[in-house]
């Protein structure tokens, strides 16, 4: 339907991982526009921990005492001394000012003595590298962190060596971050924060956490104040490498308290590990291409463990979400079920807001199509804040787009106007492809009348 062509083209691509070479239709590539200036963000305003202080005593052991395979580890670790950091590679433009402000974000709100160095030895080496080099060494990875190196070069000669193993480490000395430099700025900003929260923090991701980027479900993509929490408090003097998790269990309660007063007044929700048989087929589910037989059965293997888990939290919502984005195409009627069903649960789970604006990208596109646009303006401005605030440039492009396409149908041309190209300013940093922005922009304007 060429009404709605960008804003397939836009919805699609808010759901991958990077951006690919694309090939324009030929009567875009004749017409000359100007782009927008590319978006940047204000002044950080990272949701708070939206959970009790005794279920944040509970992730942190949790966090900081397994790896995400479930492998136990046996001692704490942090660094002891003051934490440099040294940018190394060939880093895109967008890279050195996206860590300065991450590591001020740090500093300010974690209170970690972390600054960046030029030269000389670092505790933690950032190298930006191509993502083919990354792939030809972990085939999954955006990117990655890893102990006891200081280079690509010299963790791609000693990683099967036991100094490359998260098992083995009983302190944190030397660590070593690869980032690709040829994706989009969000992606290379995204991976600077999960990299580096897991070089000085937890190594291990929790599906049961709705507020983190301790999660392998993608939603939050910068660190948020529990993120900044679960940090301050693993630098907090009570705490020092090598001590074990009863150790630490001891007094962690109290560090969470004092760091957290509001915490003490938020209700304890029940606290339930995750089976490795969800993980499992969660991560079957989220797999690339179409809606095969067996990633169908995943889900449906997750939702029956779900019920049977008794979960009433995000990790309930989070199958029929992906269930949802699985049929939006061959059975849109179904999958706008899915989505009532994850909002459901959603709605009753404190700290949830980021993953109800994702489910608003597809209810409102939805709206769309049916010409009903305009009754999801309300709903799409809620999400807006919400992605602002979360830093979210590639999802907030595609909310802007959806509303302008629904101040369009509600007859607002001239705000629709301006919406559309507020979305392409947030678009090159979110999708960083000018030919992925140019060509939503063409789209645009050959269907302005």
């Amino acid at each position: 339907m060429r009404r709605l062509g960008a804003l397939a083209l836009v919805l699609t691509l808010a759901g991958c991982g990077s951006v690919d070479r694309i090939e324009l239709p030929g009567e875009i590539k004749t017409v000359e526009t100007t782009l927008p200036a590319t978006r940047t963000f204000g002044a950080p305003r990272p949701f708070p921990p939206a959970r009790s202080n005794t279920n944040i005593a509970s992730d942190f052991l949790s966090l900081h005492f397994s790896l995400e395979s479930g492998t136990a580890l046996p001692v704490l670790t942090r660094f002891e001394t003051p934490i440099t950091v040294r940018l190394t590679g060939a880093p895109a433009s967008s890279m050195q000012p996206d860590l300065s402000r991450l590591l001020t974000r740090l500093q300010r709100e974690a209170g970690i003595d972390i600054r960046q160095v030029n030269d000389g030895q670092a505790n933690i080496t950032i190298e930006a590298v191509t993502q083919r080099q990354i792939q030809r060494l972990l085939p999954q990875a955006a990117c990655f962190v890893v102990p006891n190196a200081s280079s690509f070069e010299e963790y791609r000669r000693d990683k099967r060596k036991t100094k490359s193993s998260w098992r083995a480490l009983r302190q944190r000395e030397r660590l070593a971050i690869f980032i690709p430099n040829d994706v989009s700025p969000q992606e290379i900003r995204d991976c600077l924060h999960e990299e580096l929260a897991q070089a000085i923090g937890p190594l291990n991701d929790m599906y049961s956490l709705p507020d983190s980027v301790f999660n392998d479900d993608n939603f939050h993509t910068v660190l948020t104040g529990f993120d900044m929490l679960i940090l301050r408090a693993t630098y907090a003097p009570e705490l020092q490498t090598g001590m074990t998790r009863d150790q630490v269990a001891q007094v962690i309660p109290g560090v969470i308290a004092r760091l957290n007063p509001r915490g003490a007044r938020l209700p304890v929700q029940p606290i339930s590990d995750t089976p490795r048989e969800w993980i499992d087929a969660v991560q079957t589910a989220v797999g690339q291409g179409p809606a095969t037989p067996r990633r169908q059965r995943a889900i449906d293997r997750a939702m029956r463990i779900g019920r049977e888990q008794g979960w009433t939290d995000q990790r309930r919502a989070y199958p029929h979400y992906l269930k949802g984005r699985m049929g939006q195409f061959d059975n849109p009627e179904e999958a706008q079920r899915e989505y009532a069903i994850a909002m459901q649960y959603l709605r009753a789970t404190p700290g949830t807001d980021l993953q109800r604006a994702h489910i608003t990208v597809q209810t409102a596109a939805y709206a769309l199509a049916q010409g009903k646009g305009p009754e999801s303006l309300t709903e799409l401005d809620k999400a807006i804040s919400t992605m602002t605030r979360a830093e979210n440039a590639s999802m907030l492009a595609t909310l802007l787009l959806l509303k302008s396409e629904a101040l369009k149908q509600a007859g607002r041309p001239e705000q629709a106007r301006a919406v559309r190209l507020d979305s392409l300013g947030w678009a090159r940093y979110g999708f960083g492809s000018e030919l992925v922005v140019r060509s939503l922009m063409q789209e645009a304007a050959l269907r302005t009348p």
